[in-house]
């Protein structure tokens, strides 16, 4: 069989289409190292956004004029390029949220509340995003569940050799994990741990929301029950979310919002609830966002995600090699080919929000603080870290920039 390798991408071409990236900060272009947190947003997304806004918006599912209908048709048509993204069986299994914190809540209130009760157990991981951590934590102290969590390794990665012991301290009905970290970029072994929670008798809810911009995804592969992601994070606008589930289970769960659109009749006495996907897509919802959330999906597609991986993994090569020229940086995580283009580093002697406050004056963005993972902080032995992260329009030059800066600040406060 022939081995292919992916197209590669030209980054210096793509920065074209981000005008962000053309400012000047003292003079210096900008270097965005913290597209982990949000990336920038192309033109094409921005242009089709305003087109939809002036020729296309209307309130959707109601109207039976023409511009209802094309509303309705761009907000659907989004629906169906999200469950082509991530190889969904069905577009009735895709919901739109507010964010991939949305959707995790809709799965914890809709789904924890009327499964959860005293002998479950929850399990998470120490790399969890608090988005994947506290929504079981308050779900299982309302229902007498306890929560338990996957430690990791001095790599960083889960040591999943204490799942067995966990099982046996109750009923394991939730496994909350995230697919790759956004603190230390650790890509995690889901397929092993959808098949633990299944022969458990648990529902798996994997937050995508880090790994679906950067890696090709795919819900039936990976055998989670419900996938979460950000719009955001890939090019989109914010605002926008997709909560995948499986049907069977979706149709049984609560609702999480109720109003407007999620009914199919409503009395006095008694309200029954729509057909999926609408019985969890309450009231007027984020049309435009939604519309721009399967725009950028093509663009990123057309670019291709196998082109990305591949392109962010150089770049994280590279960073990780001239970082280790510097004796004054610790680096976390594990080695490149289980990382995905992400890189969190102490500066010895200096706080992470000094090294960022002298970064930026150098034109280069990155992020400082415990990066919505403080248990991850704790086991870490740290308060807080500098992070750099990588996309589609990163340059092996703003790595370079990046060193240099660093060399900036020992000299200023090291």
């Amino acid at each position: 069989m022939a081995v292919t390798t992916p197209a590669k991408l030209d980054a210096h071409a793509l920065r074209a289409d981000f005008a962000y990236l053309e400012e000047l900060v003292n003079g210096s272009p900008i270097a965005y190292l913290d597209s982990a947190s949000s990336t920038q947003k192309p033109k094409q997304v921005l242009d089709a956004m305003r087109e939809f806004y002036e020729h296309s918006y209307a309130n959707i599912h109601r109207g039976v004029y023409r511009l209802a209908e094309r509303a309705t048709e761009g907000y659907e048509g989004a629906r169906s390029k999200v469950a082509a993204f991530i190889n969904a069986p069905s577009t009735r299994e895709v919901i739109f949220t507010r964010n991939a914190t949305e959707a995790i809540n809709l799965v914890a209130y809709g789904w924890g509340l009327d499964n959860l009760g005293p002998g479950d157990v929850v399990i998470v991981s120490e790399l969890e995003h608090h988005a994947n951590l506290v929504p079981w934590q308050y779900i299982a102290s309302r229902t007498g569940a306890s929560v338990r969590a996957i430690p990791i390794d001095d790599l960083g990665e889960l040591n999943l050799d204490v799942l067995d012991a966990i099982a046996r301290e109750g009923n394991v009905k939730v496994v909350g994990v995230g697919l790759v970290s956004n603190t230390l970029g650790t890509i995690n072994p889901v397929e092993r741990i959808a098949a633990f929670a299944h022969a458990q008798g648990a529902i798996l809810v994997v937050d995508a929301a880090q790994a679906a911009p950067h890696r090709a995804v795919d819900v039936q592969a990976l055998g989670c029950d419900f996938l979460a992601f950000s719009s955001h994070k890939l090019c989109g606008p914010g605002g926008a979310g997709a909560l995948w589930g499986k049907a069977e289970l979706l149709e049984a769960m609560s609702p999480f919002n109720l109003g407007g659109s999620m009914i199919r009749s409503v009395a006095l006495d008694k309200t029954t609830f729509n057909e999926l996907p609408y019985k969890f897509e309450a009231g007027t919802q984020a049309i435009a966002e939604a519309y721009g959330f399967g725009v950028a999906i093509d663009y990123i597609s057309e670019i291709g995600l196998p082109a990305i991986e591949a392109h962010e993994h150089e770049l994280t090569a590279y960073a990780l090699d001239k970082l280790a020229e510097l004796d004054f940086i610790k680096v976390f995580g594990p080695p490149v080919e289980r990382r995905a283009g992400i890189i969190s580093f102490d500066v010895a002697g200096v706080h992470p929000h000094d090294v960022a406050q002298i970064l930026d004056w150098e034109g280069i963005a990155v992020r400082a603080g415990h990066h919505c993972t403080q248990p991850l902080m704790t086991r870490l032995g740290v308060a807080a870290t500098t992070r750099a992260s990588f996309y589609l329009y990163s340059l092996p030059e703003e790595v370079d920039r990046l060193v240099a800066g660093l060399l900036k600040v020992k000299k200023s406060l090291g």
